[in-house]
């Protein structure tokens, strides 16, 4: 039977998006995770042996006294296909079974966490994702005892997810708009309608394209700002009353056209489904008639694809409604996996506890002794950087009452990575509350050497776990003379200076030299201006002390302004700072 995605329920639609609303029994006020998860040191390598060998090294180095408590298998850890419909353990490398080894970590005061896929396939092939199997599935991690979900996008049917057919953009794009005919009137798209969004655009040969939702699996567009689009007309009815709207379309199937279209009066949905396919994306035809409601007064007319962003958050809602059911009490942190494609800023805070950004940190992942690949800077999403860039402007998309954007995991560790570039790294996902899932062997690290100096620095992790849960807003960038908070600079030759209230009236400042380059200069960032930004959460005073989270000095201030004048390539100097009397 084939897969048809789900009818949109008002709470799930793109309009409640910013209602603030929870479904499914949603907790807030989560911390950011912490944890290790076995991808990036071994890959699709990972077993049960070396599995309870970095359970036993989170404790030993005190990891988990620092809050280091969730040990997440990711993909291949099941049999490539599904037993008598359920999921079960890959035997070579998991002989014990999942509620065998969940027991075993609960027994050492640590939490179990597993990967899936809302695809109908795992990103490694095996065909065993959740989709159309979310009741038995979340039976069966209720039953394994599973504290932690890492849920990814791939080969995802309504839409062209990684591994998907390229062609299922027809879900996730509207077709090309030339006109529309409401009571027998024509209205052209270009002269008569409103784009409103930043994803559609005018052809010269008279129509709109690009209906939909940016994908943002990529770094080159900013997640700031309307990523969807709409076209609106707003049309004058003397009296209230019914009468009809035709569609003059041209549909595709790619990316940027598709054949769905969502048509609405307001926010009353009118059609939501496929057009009738057209020759080509430029032979337009008429569709049928659909019955249109008016007001007295001006109406607003929407055409628009909302659906990459809703059929994901449906999916994923889908999984957590059967968790919920499944075992009601029981609390399971649940991240989306789905590399930043559908904007989830905008609708995973109704559902998830984080979301990625974008796609994978790195792709060269460590397997047989290799510690895998970092980088600091790439054109793409694989380095430090990368995501770091996009996620520094997005704090006004996290909180207690929202959840985490989460720009992966951390890279410290791994080859590639000077012990300067690991530093900065750790300070940079600290301050951006980003969760902190270790991605190394951890049999490289000994107690007190230069990882574990890093992993384990309290100062560090208790920017991250403060209790107010407010990411860091980034107040001042070398290379954004106005509104630098959300600016979308990709360039890396610049120096930002982050801050973020903590609580007590404290405040932890960052400055980053985001560059492989020595940068010089006055830089510097006042109490009065983090207050412009913070208010009273920032305590003001005659003195402050000031905390070196890395050499652990501490020294006062007495005029509030705080200033570096140099930094080495890719160095970062943080401090918290404490208001005196």
């Amino acid at each position: 039977m084939a897969l048809k995605p789900d009818k949109i329920k008002k709470e799930a639609s793109f309009d409640a998006f910013t209602d603030g609303k929870q479904l499914y029994g949603k907790k807030k006020g989560k911390l950011p995770a912490m944890g290790w998860n076995s991808w990036n040191a071994f890959g699709s390598g990972n077993t049960e042996e070396l599995t309870k060998q970095m359970a036993e090294r989170i404790v030993s180095l005190k990891l988990k006294e620092l809050g280091y408590l969730y040990v997440v298998l990711d993909d291949g850890c099941y049999k490539p296909e599904r037993v008598n419909g359920k999921l079960s353990n890959e035997e070579v490398k998991f002989p014990g079974g999942f509620k065998a080894l969940a027991d075993h970590l609960h027994r050492m005061g640590l939490k179990f966490g597993m990967y899936n896929d809302v695809g109908t396939n795992l990103c490694a092939g095996a065909a065993v994702g959740t989709c159309g199997h979310e009741k038995e599935d979340a039976l069966s991690y209720i039953d394994w005892d599973v504290d932690f979900l890492k849920v990814d996008n791939c080969y995802y049917p309504f839409d062209n997810a990684t591994f998907s057919a390229p062609e299922n953009a027809r879900y996730v794009f509207a077709p090309n708009i030339r006109s529309v005919r409401i009571g027998g009137k024509k209205y052209s798209a270009v002269k008569d309608g409103m784009l409103y969004g930043n994803c559609a655009s005018v052809k010269k040969e008279g129509y709109v394209t690009g209906l939909g939702t940016f994908d943002g699996t990529g770094p080159r567009y900013s997640p700031c700002g309307l990523r969807s689009s709409e076209l609106v007309f707003e049309i004058k009815s003397r009296k209230a009353g019914q009468t009809d709207i035709v569609i003059e379309y041209a549909s595709g199937k790619r990316e940027g056209v598709g054949a769905w279209l969502q048509l609405a009066a307001e926010d009353r949905l009118i059609f939501d489904g496929f057009l009738p396919e057209t020759k080509s994306e430029k032979d337009f035809v008429l569709s049928r008639s659909f019955k249109l409601k008016l007001k007295e007064g001006i109406n607003r007319i929407r055409l628009m694809n909302h659906r990459r962003q809703e059929n994901t958050l449906n999916s994923y809602a889908r999984l957590l409604k059967c968790l919920k059911e499944a075992a009601p009490d029981k609390d399971i942190l649940y991240s989306a996996c789905e590399w930043g494609k559908t904007q989830p800023q905008n609708w995973a805070p109704k559902v998830c506890d984080s979301w990625r950004i974008l796609n994978d940190i790195t792709f060269r992942v460590g397997r047989d002794g290799d510690p895998g690949h970092g980088d600091w800077a790439g054109d793409y999403t694989c380095s430090v950087t990368s995501q770091y860039n996009k996620a520094v402007i997005m704090d006004g998309f996290s909180g207690l009452d929202k959840g985490w954007n989460d720009p992966d995991m951390l890279m410290i560790g791994m080859e590639g990575l000077s012990l300067m570039q690991n530093k900065t790294h750790m300070a940079m996902w600290c301050m951006m509350n980003a969760p902190l899932m270790l991605g190394l062997d951890l049999r490289r690290v000994k107690k007190g050497d230069e990882l574990h100096s890093i992993i384990a620095n309290r100062e560090l992790i208790s920017i991250n776990q403060d209790p107010l849960g407010i990411q860091a807003k980034r107040l001042y960038c070398s290379l954004a003379a106005t509104r630098p908070s959300r600016s979308y600079i990709r360039d890396i030759n610049r120096v930002d200076i982050l801050a973020k209230p903590m609580s007590g009236g404290r405040f932890a400042i960052s400055f980053i030299n985001v560059s492989e380059k020595v940068q010089t200069g006055d830089f510097s960032l006042s109490v009065e201006d983090i207050r412009k930004s913070f208010g009273a959460l920032i305590g003001k005073a005659g003195r402050y002390q000031v905390l070196d989270v890395w050499t652990r000095e501490t020294k006062q201030n007495k005029d509030g302004i705080f200033r570096v004048k140099k930094l080495k390539p890719c160095e970062s100097i943080t401090w918290i700072v404490t208001p005196l009397a």
